[in-house]
């Protein structure tokens, strides 16, 4: 019992000790303010009185810490408004620094006294400051990404977009009056992207998709992000939207098309490949994946007279060539060696102009184009020719 009011004694006498330290900075860092000198030593103060945990619920010491980091950014803008040398990056993290120390003092302003009673004592001053700042987080943005820091960009424009949640700014309804929010959160998404961090990534997608202007990047790199998750399901339903909505880009329908083939799901690449010649019928590319993907259903009449088409088109297109060839090949194996011996070399020799073609544009295609002519050499009895394309292979 003794020694427990000897503990009590020793609390009460802590106590006021700590309290006047308190005092004593304050007024300390209160006197420095007023000098205008040195005022990173009245921030340094404050900060050293919160690594006390007795003291983070002191919103006097974060007033006085933002009233330090104010007076900083007012230097340093002032500075660069004069057109001084000064350090850009330092005056966009005071401007962030300012915001974050007035959210926190915000968040300890609106706590309600014992008898359930808030007193804002802080708020309409500080937002209707720090509204005229807050453009500074979004240039902030911009200047790291065309610095290549996207780590800061994405901090920087989220620290812009977080605003819009911060009861600090609540009368200024951010959400319908920021017409900079689309785009802010676009920015973010890029340095996501940039970083390859697939959930930052998403984070702000639907905001980001309303920037209209850069809704086609958006979702490309939502594309990535999923397909970097292996989320196929999702990674093919960005595609479609993707090309539903800009089916001329060149993002969107190859990656489609892909997947597809990959998953051998040839009847809806035909249906993309068909939607894509609605928007382009003369497109090389959309007729070449339609041709590949008729090829995949084994309707090789259509394939060949697509590839026919193209060759027409562009006449120095290897890949028309090879599939034009390969559909011959195919059709001659659904032959039989000795009932079908006329139909067979007839389709021998329509493969061969196409192959020797592909070889001729794509010499190094030899795996491709190497056992292809084997064959056709073999079944037309070319010797000489054989003889090279069997030394080639060996």
């Amino acid at each position: 019992m003794k020694k427990q009011t000897q503990l009590m004694l020793l609390f009460i006498m802590i106590t006021p000790c700590l309290t006047m330290a308190q005092k004593k900075e304050l007024s300390q860092a209160r006197t420095i303010l007023k000098s205008g000198k040195k005022i990173e030593e009245a921030e340094k103060l404050m900060t050293g009185l919160l690594k006390d945990s007795a003291n983070r619920d002191n919103k006097r010491i974060y007033a006085v810490w933002y009233e330090a980091v104010l007076r900083q950014y007012q230097a340093v803008n002032e500075k660069l408004y004069m057109k001084q040398k000064q350090d850009t990056a330092q005056f966009f993290e005071l401007t962030r620094r300012l915001f974050s120390v007035a959210e926190t003092l915000d968040s300890l302003d609106a706590k309600p006294d014992r008898k359930g009673r808030v007193d804002l004592e802080y708020r309409s001053t500080n937002a209707a400051q720090l509204m005229k700042f807050r453009p500074n987080l979004f240039f902030a943005c911009n200047y790291f990404v065309r610095k290549g820091d996207f780590k800061r960009a994405y901090q920087y424009s989220e620290a812009y977009m977080d605003c819009v949640r911060q009861p600090l700014f609540a009368e200024h309804r951010l959400d319908s009056t920021d017409n900079r929010l689309p785009e802010a959160a676009y920015w973010a998404t890029y340095s996501a992207y940039r970083q390859k961090d697939p959930v930052l990534v998403l984070r702000y997608r639907h905001l980001a998709l309303r920037d209209t202007s850069k809704a086609v990047y958006t979702l490309q790199f939502i594309a990535e992000a999923r397909h970097w998750l292996k989320d196929d399901s999702l990674y093919l339903e960005t595609l479609r939207e993707g090309f539903k909505r800009y089916p001329l880009n060149g993002y969107f329908f190859p990656r489609l098309m892909d997947f597809y083939n990959e998953h051998h799901q040839y009847e809806q690449a035909l249906e993309v490949a068909d939607k894509a010649l609605e928007a382009n019928d003369s497109s090389t590319l959309f007729l070449y994946a339609k041709a590949n993907v008729l090829f995949n259903l084994e309707r090789y009449d259509e394939s060949l007279a697509l590839s026919d088409s193209l060759i027409a088109l562009n006449d120095s297109m290897p890949e028309p060539y090879y599939n034009a060839g390969t559909c011959c090949l195919n059709k001659a194996l659904n032959l039989h060696p000795l009932r079908d011996k006329k139909q067979l070399r007839q389709l021998y020799q329509q493969a061969r102009p196409y192959m020797e073609r592909y070889r001729q544009l794509a010499p190094d295609q030899r795996q491709k184009w190497g056992p292809a002519l084997y064959r056709i050499y073999l079944n037309l009895n070319m010797g000489r020719q054989f003889d090279e394309i069997d030394r080639l292979l060996k």
